[in-house]
């Protein structure tokens, strides 16, 4: 049971994008195609994963030990190691999909690097401090933040395609109808508020 309400708080509830409005950026720039969307959810789902995994593991053994029999708290750092931590992996993601899918990585553009800074990726670390989750808890909180990441941006750039056949009124045409839209998005996943 707390697994379940672990996954589907983070993935649904608690969504990132379209419940507690982090990591807009890419959210807006990157879902104009669900082709760049899901290049971009996949990068976001293993950053998140993998981020969440490194600073639990830091945070646990690292800010936190005794030597000598004093307690040594480093945690006041923590901050600047998790985004240390999360810029390094962004930087392995960025070479790997530099060489093995340069269409990809040219169609992310400068959006690919922002995740580094993506408030979301640090979020879900230091929700994971807050929380003093173990390694393994943290660790599935992650993936499950970047699967909902992923469901709101999918969801999105699907909408936004559809949204390019249409023709609203001149007024609401390119970004009012997409923020709009990314608005009615939001009250939808509101409605899950009652699961956890």
């Amino acid at each position: 049971m707390k697994y379940l309400e672990l996954t589907v708080g983070a993935a649904l509830v608690y969504n990132f994008v379209l419940t507690r409005f982090l990591g807009i950026c890419p959210f807006l720039g990157v879902s104009r195609q669900l082709s760049t969307a899901m290049g971009m959810s996949g990068a976001v789902v293993f950053v998140m994963t993998v981020a969440s995994f490194c600073t639990s593991c830091i945070y646990n053994y690292l800010l936190k030990f005794t030597l000598r029999g004093k307690s040594i708290d480093l945690t006041f750092l923590q901050v600047l190691v998790f985004i240390l931590v999360i810029a390094a992996l962004v930087q392995v993601i960025e070479i790997v999909m530099q060489k093995a899918t340069p269409g990809l990585y040219q169609a992310l553009g400068i959006y690919l690097p922002l995740i580094t800074t993506n408030c979301a990726v640090l979020g879900a670390a230091t929700l994971n401090f807050n929380a003093n989750r173990s390694i393994l808890d943290a660790t599935i909180f992650g993936c499950f933040s970047g699967i909902g990441f992923a469901i709101a941006l999918l969801l999105f750039a699907s909408l936004r395609e559809k949204l390019e056949l249409a023709s609203p009124p001149k007024a609401f045409q390119g970004i009012p109808i997409g923020l709009i839209t990314a608005g009615i998005l939001a009250m939808a996943f509101v409605g899950f508020s009652g699961l956890c």
